[in-house]
Formats: C-alpha cells, sequence, structure tokens
C-alpha cells in the first residue's frame, strides 16, 4: 500500500516544488580544514549506521498505545473533550497523534536532506562541504526510519503541517547559504532534538524508543555543524545583516511553537476542533512542552552572535530566556550515551 494511501487526510500532490535561486560554489583549496570541523567529519564518518541491522524491526507495536506512551502525552488530555471519549475513542486518539507527529519528524527530515544537499552546494568551505556530505546520508538514514516506522507499524501518516511546510519553503527559498544553516542546522534541527527526545525518554516500546535514540545522536552533531560554522561566520556581518538574521529567527521561533496545535487530527477524528485548539493553547502540559522545545536552540543562537536586543526580548516573552547557559556539549554527549545504551541492551537480550 502506498503513502498516498496511508495518509488520514489528502494531500494536495504528490510532489512539492520549491523555487530556488543560488550559486554553486566550487573550492579548490583542499587543505583548508578548520580543527573542530574536522572532528567533527572524522565522527560524522565513524558513526555512520544502518538503519535495517542497527534497529529491531521485529517488534510489534500496541494498537492501542503504538509508542506506549503516557496519557499526558495527548495534547487534550484533561479536558472536557477527552473526559468524554470512550476507551476506544481515547486509543484512536493516540494512535492518530503519534502518527501525525512521527509523520512531521518524516517531513522535516526530508526537507534536512534537501537542506544539507543545499549547503554541499552552496557552502565555500571544503571542510562543512565534507561534513554536509555526511549529513546528507544522516538524513536519508532518518527519512527512512521514519517512514518505515509509519508504513508498516502504525500504516497511517499525515501530510505535511502548514507551518512546518511555510518554515521549509523560507529556508530553500533563500539565496543564502548561512539562512539555510540558520534556518535547518539551528532552529528546525534544534527544536527536532527536544521533541525526538521527549519519545526517545518517556516510550516504553524499545522500537520507537531506539529509532529517535539513534536519529538524536546524528541530530546532535548536526547542530553542532550549524554552530560551529556560524559561530566563525556571523561576527563578520554587519549590525543590519545580524538584525534581519534575529528577525528571521524570531519569527521562525514563533512557527515552531505553534506548529504542535495538531488540528488536522481533531478534525480527521471528528472532535470539536476549536474546543480542542482552545484547550491545547492554554494548558500547562503543552505550555511546558513548547518552552521545553527551545532547550537546543536558545544557547545555540546565543553561542553563534545572535543576541541582540530584540531576540532577547522575544525569548523572554515566550519563556525561554533561561536557556541560554544550557550547555549543549554536555547534551550531545547524553544523546551519544543514551544511543550506545539501546546497543548494549540489545546486544545483551
Amino acid at each position: 500500500m502506498t503513502t498516498g494511501n496511508r495518509y488520514a487526510r489528502p494531500v494536495e500532490s504528490e510532489e512539492w516544488r520549491v523555487s530556488e535561486r543560488f550559486d554553486t560554489v566550487f573550492k579548490w583549496e583542499y587543505e583548508d580544514l578548520r580543527p573542530s570541523l574536522k572532528t567533527l567529519y572524522e565522527k560524522g564518518k565513524n558513526l555512520q549506521w544502518n538503519t535495517t541491522t542497527r534497529i529491531d524491526w521485529s517488534q510489534d507495536l500496541d494498537p492501542e498505545n503504538p509508542q506506549e506512551l503516557p496519557d499526558e502525552s495527548v495534547s487534550i488530555f484533561g479536558s472536557r473533550v477527552w473526559e468524554r471519549l470512550t476507551a476506544k475513542e481515547r486509543a484512536n486518539v493516540r494512535r492518530h497523534q503519534q502518527a501525525w507527529q512521527l509523520s512531521q519528524f518524516l517531513h522535516g527530515e526530508q526537507g534536512a536532506l534537501v537542506c544539507t544537499a543545499k549547503i554541499v552546494q552552496q557552502v565555500p568551505n571544503i571542510d562543512s562541504k565534507f561534513y554536509a556530505a555526511t549529513q546528507v546520508m544522516d538524513e536519508a538514514r532518518h527519512v527512512e526510519s521514519y517512514s518505515r516506522l509509519l508504513h508498516e507499524k502504525f500504516e497511517l501518516a499525515y501530510p505535511i503541517t502548514p507551518t512546518l511546510k511555510r518554515l521549509l519553503d523560507d529556508v530553500l527559498s533563500d539565496s543564502r547559504w548561512d539562512m539555510t544553516y540558520l534556518g535547518m542546522q539551528v532552529l528546525i534541527e534544534g527544536l527536532a532534538l527536544a521533541a525526538f527526545a521527549e519519545i526517545r525518554d518517556h516510550a516504553k516500546n524499545s522500537l520507537a524508543a531506539a529509532v529517535n535514540a539513534y536519529v538524536m545522536q546524528d541530530e546532535a552533531r548536526h547542530v553542532a555543524f550549524g554552530r560551529l560554522a556560524l559561530r566563525d561566520y556571523y561576527p563578520h556581518l554587519t549590525q543590519a545583516e545580524r538584525d534581519e538574521r534575529e528577525e528571521f529567527a524570531v519569527e521562525a521561533c514563533y512557527l515552531m511553537r505553534d506548529r504542535f496545535l495538531a488540528e488536522e487530527v481533531w478534525e480527521v477524528l471528528g472532535l470539536p476542533v476549536e474546543e480542542c485548539v482552545a484547550y491545547v493553547e492554554s494548558s500547562e502540559s503543552m505550555r511546558l512542552f513548547r518552552s521545553m522545545l527551545f532547550t537546543r536552540i536558545v544557547p545555540t543562537i546565543k553561542d553563534i552572535g545572535l543576541w541582540g536586543p530584540k531576540i532577547r526580548r522575544a525569548y523572554a516573552k515566550m519563556g525561554i530566556l533561561g536557556f541560554a547557559d544550557v550547555n549543549t556539549e554536555e547534551l550531545t554527549r547524553n544523546d551519544e550515551r543514551v544511543a550506545e545504551e539501546f546497543d548494549a541492551r540489545r546486544r545483551n537480550a
């Protein structure tokens, strides 16, 4: 059965074409390798893995709670709508919301695949081209992993959300190579890491947890790649150029914060959409979840030098300014350690 037959609601077209116009840059100096990026490139080569063999795809999912997540992870949990549902209806909500979230992971990973291929073409440094080439393979593997999880285990998928599609369109259509880094490596993948962690750390189903753990091991390097490249580049921009990038980062963060309302799920399931959205927007659990999503983004934005008054005010208003001093390198080491623990458990099973 095709992906088209698994979508809970129709997609507009099987293809989405984004018009792009940018320069492809060749670099004739092949020894221009910065130590930090060379180290990251070596790590990227050494940590390539095969989704077919590293993950145990023989595991089954519970049809009533595929990833075996606590009900608190359902964004309408505790609402009057939730309280009115039967046990069968709640099981359907769990399956659909989980499939909806994984579908956005899948579409986002395809976006990362295309963006990183664009970086290989655009970026003017040979060391960045080398590392981005390893990331292209990473992203293809991630698309494969989430596609397989949805096709073989859920047999259900959702189209890309308008907010994610808009952000990808902004990133892909911009001709400047650093905007591709900022939009994808820092913002979209930084947020994805936090969303992946919610499943990795709380799912009782080992297949679902493992997929996210292994993807996170890669993604942590990708965010580090964006940080290293932009930290070297942004000090050379004019104040006006930095202001423009701060404006983009603020708008993107608001877009990403609002992409978890899941209107499509409530509509497909025949639930009162406005009531569900109103509850999600006002719930304390969603406020905390949205805040947590920016754990990786805020310190990275500060580190690369986009830390003017406008972005600090916006982050203070969003309640996420306190993440500025989070140690992202420590989080990366933890992501690597957790993935290795999954490997050890499978070897010892």
